[in-house]
């Protein structure tokens, strides 16, 4: 293939996933709104953000059906995935909200579609690499929006002076900067040169996570941080290996009690409280409404909409007007019921199960990226609400996961392996 072409192609991957996540457009089109603003900022039209992945959609297409033979092996990989996007273009039919239940299907679709699109057009290694481009892209970029930008880099109203960088909300920037960090790492343990600009982009995602005052994603990163070190582990010779697992789990269950002991003291020192901000206050309420609606949910996202949606019985009874449940266990309960959870809870164990295989079959650091991003996953979805959503970052990534490590493996040529041969034989 034409060297241009392989360019294009992978700066329009790399560029779609920065639309995916956010960053800079919605910041930009709010015109640099922050929570709490006097005046409120007032509605925002994102219908550049909506042609521009509408755009994203007709590419992706195309590029999958120019490949069609390559496509069609990865498609079939993991059928519980399409069943529960089956699922959810099905509750169409039980939808609160049908028309708008459609519209998201429509992104749902079209979101899925890149993921196929990055499982089947790249390898892991490939995947890191433009992941690494991305958030080195938005740790430079927020740095010069913090710093040129003010108005737009830095939040006023309620959590004044927190850095949000290219993105909308300082915890939206948080919740990047943990996974780039991540990133970064693995580039950097496996890289043979230059190897200082990935320490670099490491060292730059911390401080830009310290400077978000996100106390969530730090936590979750340091947990991510331990897990690592711990999957290691499984790379040693099995009696080894299993000594140090025992004790390791021994330490842990000392450790747990005396979290559990001092548990006010800790969520105190990054900011919280046993509440977490209050979002256990209206989980009951969220429950609730689950029961009423318990095996199919109300539909693809047909249950949020404030006052004229089925939401309206939380936010009379709470003062906090939430967008979502700020639990993305709980969301999805909430659109496609226990049958849309019992599906996806199944295939990511699953994937999970795959991902740590990998730990051992895969003696390169690029092994390590989707067992640790799956455990992202399970953490931010804690407190936020990213499982199943259109047009979302974490969930492109996820679904890329649940193909690329079912894709088959040679010995010597294995998709998280420094030996894959380079389709791309480009540096970019």
């Amino acid at each position: 293939m034409n060297n241009r072409l392989i360019f294009a192609e992978k700066a329009f991957t790399i560029l779609s996933l920065m639309n995916y996540s956010g960053a800079p457009l919605v910041l930009i089109l709010s015109g640099g709104a922050s929570e709490g603003d006097e005046g409120g900022g007032g509605p925002t039209d994102f219908a550049l953000i909506q042609l521009l992945f509408l755009v994203i959609y007709f590419i992706t297409f195309c590029l999958l059906v120019l490949r069609w033979k390559k496509v069609i092996p990865v498609i079939h990989k993991s059928v519980l995935t399409w069943l529960l996007i089956g699922v959810a273009v099905f509750s169409y039919f039980w939808s609160y909200e049908p028309k708008l239940t459609m519209t998201r299907i429509i992104a749902l679709i079209g979101t899925m579609l890149f993921s196929v699109y990055l499982a089947s057009r790249y390898s892991g290694k490939e995947q890191l690499e433009l992941l690494g481009w991305l958030f080195g892209l938005t740790v430079v970029g927020s740095f010069l929006f913090c710093a040129g930008l003010p108005k737009y880099g830095v939040m006023g109203g309620v959590h004044a002076g927190a850095w949000r960088g290219m993105y909308n909300h300082k915890n939206v920037l948080g919740k990047f900067m943990a996974p780039s960090t991540i990133v970064f790492l693995l580039l950097a343990l496996r890289a043979q040169k230059k190897r200082w600009l990935f320490w670099g982009g490491l060292g730059l995602s911390v401080l830009l996570l310290i400077l978000s005052k996100a106390s969530s994603p730090l936590l979750n990163l340091i947990i991510l941080l331990v897990a690592f070190l711990l999957f290691r582990i499984l790379r040693w010779r099995y009696d080894l290996m299993i000594t140090t697992l025992l004790g390791i789990s021994s330490l842990g269950l000392l450790l747990y009690t005396l979290i559990v002991d001092n548990a006010e003291a800790i969520a105190a020192a990054f900011g919280k409280d046993l509440t977490l901000t209050g979002r256990t206050d209206f989980w009951p309420l969220v429950v609730d409404k689950i029961e009423q609606r318990p095996w199919l949910g109300y539909g693809f996202g047909a249950f949020w909409h404030g006052y004229d949606g089925p939401s309206s019985y939380i936010w009379y009874a709470v003062t906090f007007k939430a967008p979502n449940s700020h639990n993305g266990y709980l969301d999805l309960c909430l659109e496609l019921g226990l049958v849309g959870f019992s599906i996806y809870m199944i295939e990511f164990v699953i994937s999970f199960q795959k991902a740590i295989a990998y730990i051992r079959l895969v003696k390169t650091s690029d092994a390590f990226f989707p067992v640790l991003f799956l455990i992202y996953i399970i953490l931010a979805n804690l407190t936020e609400s990213t499982l199943i959503i259109q047009n979302n970052f974490f969930f492109v990534i996820q679904v890329a996961i649940f193909f690329s490590i079912r894709i088959p493996q040679e010995p010597e040529k294995t998709i998280f392996d420094d030996t894959y041969p380079n389709r791309f034989d480009i540096r970019f």
